[in-house]
Order: C-alpha cells, then structure tokens, then sequence
C-alpha cells in the first residue's frame, strides 16, 4: 500500500478523533459557562431551606452552608466541580438526598420518550405537508397549509398544551389530563404501554407542533428551489413521471437543510420540554430542572445542563452521518 492510500484510509477515522476532542472541549467549556451564569443567581439552597422552614438563626444557616460546600470560596468550589466533571461525576442532590446521576437517570426515559414521539411527529408529519403544500404551489392546499403552518409557528408552546387539555381532556374525556401513567391502575405489559401512550399524546403534539410548522415551511422552501434546477428540468424532459421525481430526486435532496435543522432544534426541544412537562405534569428532566431552579438545587441544575448538553453533541454528530446517507456527494472526512 502506498503512502498516498494509507493516509486517505487512515483520514476518516482520524477526523472523527479530531471531532471528538474538539467536542469534548465544547461540553467542558458549556459546563464552566452555566457554573458561573449560576453562581450569578441571587440566593442559594441554604436560603431557600431557611424559607421552607419559616425562619432560621444564623448558625443553622451556616450549618447548612458548611454542609453544602456554599461557604467556601467561589474558586474552590469551582475547581472541586470541575474536577468532578472530568470524572464525569455530576454530584449530590442535598435537596433530594440522591446522586444527581441517579436523578437524571430516572427521569431520563420519560424525556427522551417525550422527545422522540414529538420530533418523530414533526418530522414526518411537517415533511408530508411541507411535500403536499410544494406539489400543490400556489393552489387552495398550498395556502392552506401555510396558514395552519404559520398559526402553529406563531401560537405559544403552553398556549396550544392548555387548549387541547380543555378540548381533548375536559370537554371531550377522551385522553388523560396529564402524568405519564394511571398509578392507580397497576398496569403491566401491553397494557401498560397502551396507557403511556394516552397520556403521549398531548404533551407529544403540543410539543411538536411548533417545529412541525418550522419542518412544513423549510420543506416547501427546499423543493420548490430544487424543482427550479437543471437536473430536474433533464428528468421531465426524459419523460420521468412527476411522482418519481417528486419522491426519488426533489425530496430526497430536500432533506438536507431539514436534517440541519434537526440537530439544531434539539436544544430548543429541550427547552420547550421544560413548559410542556410542568403543563401536563410529565415526569421527565425538562420538570426536574423547573424544580431544581426554584430550590437552588445547584448541583442538580448543573447535572441536568451537562446532560442536555451532552445530548445535543451525540445528535449533532449523528446528523454528520445522516449527511452522508442521504447526499454522497457530502464528504464527512
């Protein structure tokens, strides 16, 4: 093998590496920011237990200082959570008694349950609109489509969770109001499924309507500027039926920008998780962190801003090899 070769094999993998480290440094420098945006907060945990309690003398409020790590110096604490972030140990919840791993590992399934049903939901349903409303440009289906787009896009996230819990839940009964399960029930197996999947639904559209309108408009955008390009004009005039260059050569080349725009949404997902999940009472990080924040839990807070970090790099590269999937022509090395 000549040397030439070695290296060309060799390329891919080492880009990886390099995308890794330099990922890594990313995760690291996020950690540092939301340790000292933090600290910028009024308050503490000592204070809001103090609250809690009614009223507190100030040897317990240093007690509780002392005993939470609050009475050392900023440096300190910073270079001890440092220090633990590079063990990739996240630290202890004082207000729930529990490693905040722990915390985070119980509340991450319902989350990412909640994540991916909605994203499935505006992915698949925004792109069949966003498909429909290009075939049909400038039509009665084209303009109705946008104006229901651009309402959704439009409409706060909270807003749209509080009507379908008025007209799904209230007026109609016919799916829960809110929480994950029927504790009551005891249901196991298919059953147990079935049930998670009721109370899915409104927190999984609700959740997923904005960046379905985002997906619907991006769509429309995309094909309607490839229907323009010279390669599609060289298929009609072959005689290719419209259908198949509709599915096979415009759309597939349309999904590009919406992938993109995939890895760049997860963060706002997990943001909107945050309302969705207090709104329907789902028990999933986005709640725990809502919590978290009106206690000073700190340690917990950070743990949950770590992990959502971390989950926006995995998706991030994973779009990278969606990339080459759907477009040869894109070269990840």
């Amino acid at each position: 093998m000549t040397a030439s070769g070695f290296i060309q094999r060799l390329a891919p993998g080492m880009h990886w590496a390099r995308r890794l480290g330099q990922l890594a440094f990313i995760v690291v420098g996020i950690a540092i920011v939301n340790f000292f945006l933090l600290r910028l907060a009024p308050g503490d945990a000592a204070e809001v237990l103090a609250g809690e309690a009614g009223a507190a003398t100030p040897e317990f409020m240093a007690a509780l200082r002392q005993q939470f790590g609050l009475d050392q110096p900023l440096y300190v604490q910073f270079g001890k959570y440092l220090g633990n972030v590079l063990r990739l140990n996240l630290g202890y919840s004082f207000r729930q008694g529990m490693p905040v791993s722990q915390l985070i590992g119980d509340r991450l399934p319902a989350t990412a349950i909640l994540m991916g049903a909605s994203i499935t939901f505006a992915l698949v349903a925004g792109t069949a609109l966003g498909f429909l409303a290009a075939r049909r440009a400038g039509r009665p289906t084209d303009t109705i489509i946008s104006v229901i787009a651009l309402l959704f896009y439009a409409t706060p996230v909270f807003w749209i969770g509080v009507v379908l819990i008025v007209v799904f839940s209230v007026w109609l009964d016919w799916l829960p109001v809110g929480g994950m399960t029927t504790i009551e029930a005891g249901y196991h197996g298919t059953a147990y499924a079935l049930d998670v999947a009721r109370h899915l639904v409104l927190p999984a559209v609700t959740l997923g309507l904005f960046n379905l309108a985002i997906y619907t408009r991006l769509t429309r955008a995309s094909m309607l500027q490839i229907y323009g390009q010279d390669f599609i004009r060289t298929a009609v005039a072959k005689g290719v039926a419209p259908g198949r260059i509709a599915v096979r050569h415009v759309l597939r080349n349309a999904l590009l920008p919406i992938v993109t725009m995939l890895g760049m949404q997860v963060g706002s997902i997990l943001g909107g998780a945050i309302l969705v999940e207090t709104v329907f009472s789902w028990p999933g990080l986005g709640r725990l962190a809502f919590e978290a924040l009106f206690q000073r839990d700190l340690n917990l807070l950070l743990g949950i801003l770590m992990a959502s970090s971390i989950l926006v790099v995995v998706v991030n590269i994973a779009v990278d090899f969606a990339y080459g999937l759907l477009d040869p022509r894109v070269e990840i090395g």
